[in-house]
Protein backbone atom coordinates (compact mmCIF):
# COMPACT_ATOMS: atom_id res chain seq x y z
CA UNK A 1 0.00 0.00 0.00
CA UNK A 2 1.28 3.64 -0.93
CA UNK A 3 1.84 5.62 2.60
CA UNK A 4 1.64 9.20 2.74
CA UNK A 5 4.81 8.65 5.46
CA UNK A 6 7.06 7.72 2.91
CA UNK A 7 9.96 9.98 4.20
CA UNK A 8 9.89 7.33 7.55
CA UNK A 9 11.44 4.48 5.39
CA UNK A 10 14.04 6.69 4.11
CA UNK A 11 15.54 7.98 7.42
CA UNK A 12 15.08 4.59 8.84
CA UNK A 13 17.06 2.91 5.51
CA UNK A 14 19.39 5.82 5.09
CA UNK A 15 19.67 7.89 8.49
CA UNK A 16 23.32 9.33 7.57
CA UNK A 17 22.50 9.67 4.32
CA UNK A 18 22.66 13.95 3.09
CA UNK A 19 19.18 15.17 2.48
CA UNK A 20 19.27 18.97 2.77
CA UNK A 21 21.93 21.66 3.13
CA UNK A 22 21.03 25.22 4.60
CA UNK A 23 23.01 27.86 6.20
CA UNK A 24 26.54 25.74 5.93
CA UNK A 25 25.75 22.51 6.48
CA UNK A 26 23.65 19.83 5.74
CA UNK A 27 20.60 17.79 7.34
CA UNK A 28 20.88 14.01 6.90
CA UNK A 29 17.71 12.21 6.07
CA UNK A 30 17.20 11.07 9.77
CA UNK A 31 17.84 14.66 10.97
CA UNK A 32 15.09 15.72 8.89
CA UNK A 33 12.83 13.35 9.79
CA UNK A 34 13.66 14.30 13.22
CA UNK A 35 12.76 17.75 12.69
CA UNK A 36 9.32 16.47 11.03
CA UNK A 37 8.62 14.79 14.24
CA UNK A 38 9.35 17.50 16.91
CA UNK A 39 7.00 19.51 14.70
CA UNK A 40 4.01 17.02 15.14
CA UNK A 41 4.53 17.26 18.60
CA UNK A 42 4.92 21.18 18.80
CA UNK A 43 1.98 20.89 17.30
CA UNK A 44 -0.02 18.79 19.53
CA UNK A 45 1.26 21.01 22.28
CA UNK A 46 -0.14 24.08 20.96
CA UNK A 47 -3.51 21.82 20.20
CA UNK A 48 -3.45 21.55 16.65
CA UNK A 49 -5.92 18.93 15.42
CA UNK A 50 -6.36 16.55 12.26
CA UNK A 51 -7.40 19.08 9.16
CA UNK A 52 -6.48 22.34 11.20
CA UNK A 53 -4.23 25.20 8.95
CA UNK A 54 -0.87 25.70 9.76
CA UNK A 55 0.25 28.72 8.75
CA UNK A 56 3.83 30.16 7.56
CA UNK A 57 5.34 32.79 6.70
CA UNK A 58 9.46 33.07 5.90
CA UNK A 59 11.98 32.96 3.37
CA UNK A 60 13.12 29.31 1.99
CA UNK A 61 13.58 27.87 5.09
CA UNK A 62 13.38 24.05 6.16
CA UNK A 63 10.57 24.87 8.61
CA UNK A 64 8.52 24.03 5.18
CA UNK A 65 10.07 20.74 5.00
CA UNK A 66 9.29 20.28 9.01
CA UNK A 67 5.69 21.04 8.69
CA UNK A 68 5.24 19.28 5.21
CA UNK A 69 6.57 16.13 6.79
CA UNK A 70 5.15 16.36 10.11
CA UNK A 71 1.81 16.13 8.55
CA UNK A 72 1.38 12.71 8.08
CA UNK A 73 2.05 11.86 11.85
CA UNK A 74 -0.25 14.91 12.76
CA UNK A 75 -2.75 15.41 10.28
CA UNK A 76 -2.60 19.45 9.78
CA UNK A 77 -2.84 21.09 6.65
CA UNK A 78 0.42 23.14 5.67
CA UNK A 79 -0.54 26.44 4.98
CA UNK A 80 2.06 29.41 3.38
CA UNK A 81 1.39 32.89 2.99
CA UNK A 82 3.34 34.69 0.32
CA UNK A 83 5.53 37.08 1.97
CA UNK A 84 5.75 39.62 -1.03
CA UNK A 85 2.06 40.75 -0.24
CA UNK A 86 1.19 43.84 1.15
CA UNK A 87 -0.30 43.58 5.09
CA UNK A 88 -4.16 43.75 3.69
CA UNK A 89 -3.67 41.40 0.93
CA UNK A 90 -2.04 38.96 3.69
CA UNK A 91 -4.91 39.40 6.62
CA UNK A 92 -7.66 38.61 3.86
CA UNK A 93 -5.84 35.45 3.02
CA UNK A 94 -5.65 35.01 6.91
CA UNK A 95 -9.27 35.34 7.79
CA UNK A 96 -9.63 33.17 4.03
CA UNK A 97 -7.88 29.80 5.61
CA UNK A 98 -8.17 30.43 9.34
CA UNK A 99 -5.18 28.56 10.59
CA UNK A 100 -5.06 27.39 14.44
CA UNK A 101 -1.58 28.67 14.67
CA UNK A 102 0.75 31.11 12.62
CA UNK A 103 4.76 30.61 12.44
CA UNK A 104 7.49 33.05 11.00
CA UNK A 105 10.74 33.42 9.72
CA UNK A 106 12.90 35.70 10.87
CA UNK A 107 12.23 39.13 9.59
CA UNK A 108 8.32 38.40 9.27
CA UNK A 109 7.72 38.77 13.64
CA UNK A 110 5.79 42.56 13.07
CA UNK A 111 3.94 41.00 10.32
CA UNK A 112 2.75 37.65 11.45
CA UNK A 113 1.69 39.52 15.33
CA UNK A 114 -0.09 41.98 12.71
CA UNK A 115 -2.07 39.13 11.46
CA UNK A 116 -2.26 36.90 14.64
CA UNK A 117 -1.06 38.53 17.99
CA UNK A 118 -0.38 34.89 19.03
CA UNK A 119 2.27 34.04 16.18
CA UNK A 120 5.22 32.25 17.13
CA UNK A 121 8.81 32.29 15.77
CA UNK A 122 10.01 29.11 13.18
CA UNK A 123 12.13 28.13 16.32
CA UNK A 124 8.91 27.09 18.40
CA UNK A 125 8.65 24.29 16.17
CA UNK A 126 11.72 22.30 17.34
CA UNK A 127 11.16 23.08 20.99
CA UNK A 128 10.43 19.64 23.01
CA UNK A 129 9.49 16.07 22.32
CA UNK A 130 9.18 13.97 19.36
CA UNK A 131 5.37 12.76 17.79
CA UNK A 132 4.74 9.60 17.94
CA UNK A 133 5.56 7.82 14.33
CA UNK A 134 1.98 6.73 13.65
CA UNK A 135 0.83 7.85 10.52
CA UNK A 136 -2.36 9.86 11.08
CA UNK A 137 -3.58 10.77 7.36
CA UNK A 138 -4.67 8.76 4.45
CA UNK A 139 -4.12 9.68 1.06
CA UNK A 140 -6.90 11.93 0.30
CA UNK A 141 -6.35 13.52 3.58
CA UNK A 142 -5.08 16.85 2.64
CA UNK A 143 -2.02 17.77 2.68
CA UNK A 144 -1.24 21.94 1.61
CA UNK A 145 -3.21 24.71 0.52
CA UNK A 146 -1.34 26.47 -1.76
CA UNK A 147 -2.50 29.79 -2.75
CA UNK A 148 -3.29 30.48 -6.30
CA UNK A 149 -0.96 33.08 -8.30
CA UNK A 150 -3.30 35.49 -7.47
CA UNK A 151 -3.17 38.14 -10.21
CA UNK A 152 -6.61 39.20 -10.27
CA UNK A 153 -8.54 39.63 -6.76
CA UNK A 154 -8.08 37.35 -3.87
CA UNK A 155 -5.61 34.33 -4.56
CA UNK A 156 -8.09 30.58 -4.50
CA UNK A 157 -6.65 27.97 -1.79
CA UNK A 158 -5.96 24.95 -3.72
CA UNK A 159 -6.27 21.80 -1.43
CA UNK A 160 -3.46 18.92 -2.25
CA UNK A 161 -3.86 15.45 -0.84
CA UNK A 162 -1.19 13.24 0.37
CA UNK A 163 -2.21 11.72 -3.53
CA UNK A 164 -0.93 14.20 -5.45
CA UNK A 165 1.87 15.01 -3.75
CA UNK A 166 2.98 11.23 -3.33
CA UNK A 167 1.61 10.67 -7.34
CA UNK A 168 3.16 13.75 -8.96
CA UNK A 169 6.62 12.22 -6.68
CA UNK A 170 6.83 8.97 -8.49
CA UNK A 171 5.81 10.35 -11.70
CA UNK A 172 8.31 13.44 -11.75
CA UNK A 173 11.34 11.12 -10.61
CA UNK A 174 10.28 8.40 -13.50
CA UNK A 175 9.38 10.82 -16.85
CA UNK A 176 12.47 12.95 -16.42
CA UNK A 177 14.80 10.37 -15.20
CA UNK A 178 16.04 11.35 -11.78
CA UNK A 179 17.85 9.41 -9.32
CA UNK A 180 19.50 9.87 -5.79
CA UNK A 181 22.63 11.13 -7.50
CA UNK A 182 20.81 14.02 -8.84
CA UNK A 183 20.65 17.62 -6.35
CA UNK A 184 19.48 20.98 -7.19
CA UNK A 185 19.42 24.39 -5.47
CA UNK A 186 15.88 25.25 -4.15
CA UNK A 187 15.94 28.88 -4.89
CA UNK A 188 11.97 29.96 -6.16
CA UNK A 189 9.60 30.32 -3.41
CA UNK A 190 8.76 27.36 -1.03
CA UNK A 191 5.49 29.42 -0.30
CA UNK A 192 4.23 28.32 -3.68
CA UNK A 193 4.78 25.36 -5.82
CA UNK A 194 8.81 25.11 -5.20
CA UNK A 195 7.75 22.44 -2.70
CA UNK A 196 6.81 19.93 -5.16
CA UNK A 197 8.15 20.68 -8.15
CA UNK A 198 11.42 19.06 -7.75
CA UNK A 199 12.30 18.76 -4.18
CA UNK A 200 9.88 16.14 -2.84
CA UNK A 201 10.64 14.32 -5.90
CA UNK A 202 13.91 14.42 -5.03
CA UNK A 203 13.80 13.55 -1.66
CA UNK A 204 11.70 10.77 -2.42
CA UNK A 205 13.75 8.85 -4.61
CA UNK A 206 17.00 9.47 -1.72
CA UNK A 207 18.80 12.59 -3.28
CA UNK A 208 19.54 16.12 -2.11
CA UNK A 209 18.15 19.61 -2.24
CA UNK A 210 20.46 22.60 -1.31
CA UNK A 211 17.65 26.05 -0.08
CA UNK A 212 18.79 29.41 -0.87
CA UNK A 213 16.77 31.50 1.36
CA UNK A 214 15.86 34.17 -1.35
CA UNK A 215 17.19 33.79 -4.91
CA UNK A 216 20.30 36.32 -5.41
CA UNK A 217 21.76 35.45 -8.65
CA UNK A 218 25.33 35.90 -7.18
CA UNK A 219 24.94 33.80 -4.44
CA UNK A 220 23.23 31.02 -6.82
CA UNK A 221 25.99 31.41 -8.99
CA UNK A 222 28.23 30.49 -5.51
CA UNK A 223 26.24 27.83 -4.83
CA UNK A 224 26.36 26.00 -8.12
CA UNK A 225 30.65 25.85 -7.56
CA UNK A 226 30.38 24.88 -4.39
CA UNK A 227 27.56 22.24 -4.84
CA UNK A 228 28.29 21.06 -8.52
CA UNK A 229 23.89 20.92 -9.03
CA UNK A 230 23.10 17.78 -11.40
CA UNK A 231 20.20 19.92 -12.19
CA UNK A 232 18.31 23.66 -12.72
CA UNK A 233 15.29 24.62 -12.21
CA UNK A 234 14.15 28.03 -11.83
CA UNK A 235 11.49 30.41 -13.84
CA UNK A 236 12.50 32.56 -16.76
CA UNK A 237 13.09 35.63 -14.85
CA UNK A 238 15.29 34.18 -12.39
CA UNK A 239 17.30 32.58 -15.51
CA UNK A 240 17.46 35.62 -17.38
CA UNK A 241 19.23 37.49 -13.87
CA UNK A 242 21.47 34.85 -14.07
CA UNK A 243 22.70 35.58 -17.87
CA UNK A 244 23.36 39.37 -17.00
CA UNK A 245 25.33 38.22 -13.85
CA UNK A 246 29.22 38.53 -13.61
CA UNK A 247 30.96 35.49 -13.54
CA UNK A 248 27.83 33.96 -15.63
CA UNK A 249 30.20 32.81 -18.70
CA UNK A 250 33.31 31.45 -16.78
CA UNK A 251 30.96 29.50 -14.57
CA UNK A 252 31.54 25.49 -14.58
CA UNK A 253 28.12 24.26 -15.87
CA UNK A 254 29.47 20.70 -16.70
CA UNK A 255 27.93 18.55 -13.93
CA UNK A 256 24.17 19.94 -15.15
CA UNK A 257 22.82 17.12 -16.80
CA UNK A 258 19.80 19.97 -17.81
CA UNK A 259 17.80 22.73 -17.21
CA UNK A 260 14.27 23.15 -16.75
CA UNK A 261 11.93 26.57 -17.13
CA UNK A 262 8.72 26.44 -15.00
CA UNK A 263 6.20 29.13 -14.40
CA UNK A 264 6.01 30.80 -18.12
CA UNK A 265 7.45 29.97 -21.57
CA UNK A 266 11.44 30.63 -21.31
CA UNK A 267 12.46 32.74 -24.29
CA UNK A 268 14.40 31.83 -26.97
CA UNK A 269 17.42 34.25 -26.13
CA UNK A 270 17.78 32.25 -22.95
CA UNK A 271 17.55 28.84 -23.56
CA UNK A 272 20.37 29.69 -26.73
CA UNK A 273 22.79 31.25 -23.86
CA UNK A 274 22.53 27.92 -21.64
CA UNK A 275 22.82 25.52 -24.81
CA UNK A 276 26.55 27.65 -25.34
CA UNK A 277 27.31 26.99 -21.73
CA UNK A 278 26.54 23.17 -22.81
CA UNK A 279 23.02 22.99 -20.63
CA UNK A 280 20.39 20.67 -22.10
CA UNK A 281 17.09 23.07 -21.92
CA UNK A 282 13.75 21.81 -21.45
CA UNK A 283 10.42 23.60 -21.15
CA UNK A 284 8.42 22.71 -17.95
CA UNK A 285 4.55 23.10 -17.79
CA UNK A 286 2.74 22.61 -14.67
CA UNK A 287 -0.41 24.48 -12.67
CA UNK A 288 -0.77 24.75 -8.63
CA UNK A 289 -4.28 22.73 -9.22
CA UNK A 290 -2.76 19.71 -10.65
CA UNK A 291 0.32 18.46 -9.68
CA UNK A 292 2.91 20.50 -10.21
CA UNK A 293 4.24 18.85 -13.00
CA UNK A 294 1.62 18.28 -16.17
CA UNK A 295 4.26 17.30 -19.07
CA UNK A 296 7.48 15.44 -20.29
CA UNK A 297 10.22 15.39 -23.53
CA UNK A 298 13.03 13.66 -23.45
CA UNK A 299 16.09 15.88 -24.04
CA UNK A 300 16.60 15.13 -27.57
CA UNK A 301 13.13 15.95 -28.64
CA UNK A 302 12.97 18.76 -26.20
CA UNK A 303 15.85 20.26 -28.25
CA UNK A 304 14.56 19.68 -31.61
CA UNK A 305 11.06 21.07 -30.48
CA UNK A 306 12.27 23.97 -28.02
CA UNK A 307 8.81 25.33 -27.89
CA UNK A 308 7.21 22.38 -26.69
CA UNK A 309 6.23 21.12 -23.24
CA UNK A 310 5.73 17.57 -24.34
CA UNK A 311 3.65 15.07 -23.49
CA UNK A 312 1.63 14.31 -20.71
CA UNK A 313 2.88 12.58 -17.89
CA UNK A 314 1.72 8.96 -17.29
CA UNK A 315 -1.41 8.63 -15.41
CA UNK A 316 -2.29 12.14 -16.60
CA UNK A 317 -4.74 12.54 -19.71
CA UNK A 318 -4.98 15.58 -21.38
CA UNK A 319 -7.66 16.89 -23.91
CA UNK A 320 -7.85 19.74 -26.14
CA UNK A 321 -11.30 21.82 -25.88
CA UNK A 322 -12.61 24.66 -28.42
CA UNK A 323 -14.34 27.92 -27.04
CA UNK A 324 -17.67 26.15 -28.66
CA UNK A 325 -17.14 22.96 -27.57
CA UNK A 326 -15.78 19.62 -29.16
CA UNK A 327 -12.12 18.70 -29.28
CA UNK A 328 -9.71 20.76 -31.33
CA UNK A 329 -8.09 19.46 -34.44
CA UNK A 330 -4.18 19.38 -34.93
CA UNK A 331 -2.37 22.42 -34.97
CA UNK A 332 -5.79 24.36 -33.43
CA UNK A 333 -5.57 25.81 -30.29
CA UNK A 334 -8.10 24.71 -27.05
CA UNK A 335 -8.23 25.24 -23.23
CA UNK A 336 -6.39 22.32 -22.24
CA UNK A 337 -8.03 20.36 -19.63
CA UNK A 338 -6.41 17.58 -17.49
CA UNK A 339 -7.58 14.47 -15.64
CA UNK A 340 -5.67 12.24 -13.18
CA UNK A 341 -4.43 11.68 -9.67
CA UNK A 342 -2.14 14.92 -9.56
CA UNK A 343 -5.54 16.69 -9.18
CA UNK A 344 -6.20 19.02 -6.87
CA UNK A 345 -9.36 17.94 -4.37
CA UNK A 346 -11.00 21.73 -5.31
CA UNK A 347 -10.50 25.30 -3.74
CA UNK A 348 -10.73 25.67 -0.38
CA UNK A 349 -14.36 27.04 0.74
CA UNK A 350 -15.11 27.91 -3.06
CA UNK A 351 -17.48 25.69 -4.21
CA UNK A 352 -18.58 28.52 -6.78
CA UNK A 353 -14.85 28.61 -8.14
CA UNK A 354 -15.33 24.44 -8.41
CA UNK A 355 -18.27 24.72 -10.28
CA UNK A 356 -16.01 26.33 -12.79
CA UNK A 357 -12.87 24.55 -13.38
CA UNK A 358 -14.22 21.21 -12.56
CA UNK A 359 -16.12 19.03 -15.18
CA UNK A 360 -17.38 15.78 -15.19
CA UNK A 361 -17.88 14.18 -18.32
CA UNK A 362 -19.70 10.69 -17.04
CA UNK A 363 -16.27 9.08 -16.97
CA UNK A 364 -13.94 11.04 -15.89
CA UNK A 365 -13.19 14.31 -13.56
CA UNK A 366 -11.58 17.22 -15.99
CA UNK A 367 -9.33 20.37 -14.73
CA UNK A 368 -9.70 23.18 -16.92
CA UNK A 369 -6.79 24.95 -16.63
CA UNK A 370 -7.86 28.39 -18.44
CA UNK A 371 -4.40 27.64 -20.83
CA UNK A 372 -4.49 27.76 -24.20
CA UNK A 373 -2.44 24.91 -26.17
CA UNK A 374 -2.13 22.88 -29.61
CA UNK A 375 -1.16 19.40 -30.76
CA UNK A 376 1.20 18.43 -32.92
CA UNK A 377 1.10 15.37 -34.92
CA UNK A 378 3.79 13.97 -32.81
CA UNK A 379 1.44 14.51 -29.77
CA UNK A 380 3.51 17.20 -28.20
CA UNK A 381 1.93 20.11 -26.54
CA UNK A 382 2.35 23.56 -26.93
CA UNK A 383 1.04 26.48 -24.92
CA UNK A 384 -0.18 29.90 -26.28
CA UNK A 385 -1.45 31.53 -23.21
CA UNK A 386 -4.17 32.01 -20.88
CA UNK A 387 -7.89 31.81 -22.34
CA UNK A 388 -8.49 35.07 -20.75
CA UNK A 389 -5.06 36.54 -22.36
CA UNK A 390 -6.61 36.12 -25.97
CA UNK A 391 -7.83 38.74 -27.90
CA UNK A 392 -9.53 39.25 -30.86
CA UNK A 393 -8.32 41.82 -33.60
CA UNK A 394 -10.15 42.46 -36.97
CA UNK A 395 -11.97 39.15 -36.01
CA UNK A 396 -8.53 37.48 -36.11
CA UNK A 397 -7.20 35.48 -32.61
CA UNK A 398 -4.00 36.74 -31.09
CA UNK A 399 -1.99 34.56 -28.76
CA UNK A 400 -0.20 37.17 -26.84
CA UNK A 401 2.51 34.12 -26.04
CA UNK A 402 3.33 34.05 -29.76
CA UNK A 403 3.96 37.39 -30.18
CA UNK A 404 6.11 37.51 -26.93
CA UNK A 405 8.51 34.95 -28.07
CA UNK A 406 9.53 37.37 -31.02
CA UNK A 407 9.78 40.23 -29.52
CA UNK A 408 12.34 37.90 -27.04
CA UNK A 409 14.39 37.32 -30.04
CA UNK A 410 15.11 41.36 -30.38
CA UNK A 411 18.79 41.77 -28.76
CA UNK A 412 17.55 44.66 -26.56
CA UNK A 413 14.32 43.38 -25.61
CA UNK A 414 15.10 42.64 -21.65
CA UNK A 415 11.32 41.50 -20.92
CA UNK A 416 8.25 41.35 -22.99
CA UNK A 417 4.58 41.05 -22.52
CA UNK A 418 1.32 41.88 -24.50
CA UNK A 419 -1.91 42.45 -24.02
CA UNK A 420 -5.12 42.95 -25.42
CA UNK A 421 -7.08 46.63 -24.96
CA UNK A 422 -9.98 47.63 -27.31
CA UNK A 423 -9.87 49.76 -30.06
CA UNK A 424 -12.32 51.85 -32.14
CA UNK A 425 -11.18 50.35 -35.48
CA UNK A 426 -10.04 46.75 -34.81
CA UNK A 427 -12.05 45.88 -31.31
CA UNK A 428 -9.13 44.72 -29.44
CA UNK A 429 -5.08 45.46 -30.97
CA UNK A 430 -2.17 44.53 -28.76
CA UNK A 431 0.01 46.69 -26.33
CA UNK A 432 3.86 45.61 -26.13
CA UNK A 433 5.21 46.48 -22.52
CA UNK A 434 9.46 46.08 -22.59
CA UNK A 435 11.63 46.21 -20.44
CA UNK A 436 14.93 46.96 -22.34
CA UNK A 437 18.83 46.18 -22.40
CA UNK A 438 19.73 48.57 -24.82
CA UNK A 439 17.98 51.54 -26.44
CA UNK A 440 15.58 51.03 -28.98
CA UNK A 441 14.08 52.56 -31.96
CA UNK A 442 10.61 51.46 -31.84
CA UNK A 443 10.20 52.20 -36.28
CA UNK A 444 12.81 49.64 -36.27
CA UNK A 445 11.20 46.93 -33.57
CA UNK A 446 8.12 47.59 -35.69
CA UNK A 447 9.77 46.82 -38.97
CA UNK A 448 11.48 43.77 -36.92
CA UNK A 449 7.93 42.44 -36.08
CA UNK A 450 6.48 42.40 -39.75
CA UNK A 451 9.03 40.83 -41.01
CA UNK A 452 8.08 37.95 -38.43
CA UNK A 453 4.61 38.16 -37.74
CA UNK A 454 1.26 39.19 -39.49
CA UNK A 455 -0.03 42.36 -39.39
CA UNK A 456 -2.49 42.17 -37.19
CA UNK A 457 -0.19 40.48 -34.09
CA UNK A 458 2.15 43.30 -34.68
CA UNK A 459 1.31 45.26 -31.18
CA UNK A 460 -0.55 48.41 -32.30
CA UNK A 461 1.06 50.27 -28.55
CA UNK A 462 4.25 49.88 -26.92
CA UNK A 463 5.07 51.14 -23.40
CA UNK A 464 9.21 50.95 -22.25
CA UNK A 465 9.07 50.03 -18.29
CA UNK A 466 12.47 49.52 -16.04
CA UNK A 467 11.21 46.19 -14.90
CA UNK A 468 7.52 44.40 -15.79
CA UNK A 469 5.94 43.61 -12.60
CA UNK A 470 5.81 40.16 -11.67
CA UNK A 471 3.97 37.68 -8.83
CA UNK A 472 5.60 35.75 -6.05
CA UNK A 473 6.56 32.88 -8.18
CA UNK A 474 7.80 35.30 -11.17
CA UNK A 475 5.39 35.19 -13.63
CA UNK A 476 4.32 38.36 -15.08
CA UNK A 477 1.44 40.36 -13.50
CA UNK A 478 -0.81 41.20 -16.65
CA UNK A 479 -3.57 42.61 -14.93
CA UNK A 480 -1.31 45.49 -13.40
CA UNK A 481 0.18 45.95 -17.14
CA UNK A 482 -3.54 46.42 -18.11
CA UNK A 483 -4.06 48.97 -15.32
CA UNK A 484 -0.74 51.01 -15.98
CA UNK A 485 -2.47 51.39 -19.74
CA UNK A 486 -6.23 51.75 -18.52
CA UNK A 487 -4.67 54.89 -16.45
CA UNK A 488 -3.35 56.32 -19.39
CA UNK A 489 0.59 55.94 -18.89
CA UNK A 490 2.94 55.75 -21.57
CA UNK A 491 1.78 55.31 -24.47
CA UNK A 492 4.06 55.48 -27.89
Amino acid sequence: MLEANWLGQLARYHPERPAVWFRGRWLAYGEVYGRARRAAGALARLGVGKGDRVGLIAWNHPAYLDLLFAGPLWGHILTPFNHRLSLPELKALHAYAEPRVLFHGEGFAETALALDPKALPLEALLEGEEAPEATRVGLEDPALLLFTGGTTGLPKGALLPYRQLLLNAIQTAFAWGLSREDRYILATPMFHAALNALATPLLYLGGSVVLQERFRPEEYLELVRAHRPTLLFLVPTMFQMLLETPGFWEADLSFVRFAISGGAPCPAPVREAFRRKGVRFKQGYGLTECGVNCFTLELEEAEAYPESVGRPMPHLQARLVREEGGEAGLGEAGELWLSGGVVMQGYFRRPEENAKVFVYDGERLWLRTGDLAYRDEGGRFYIVGRRKEMFISGGENVYPVEVERVLYDHPAVREAAVVGVPDPRWGEVGVAFLALRAPLDLEALRAFLRERLAAYKVPKHFVILEDLPKTGPGKVQKEALKRLWEEGHGQA
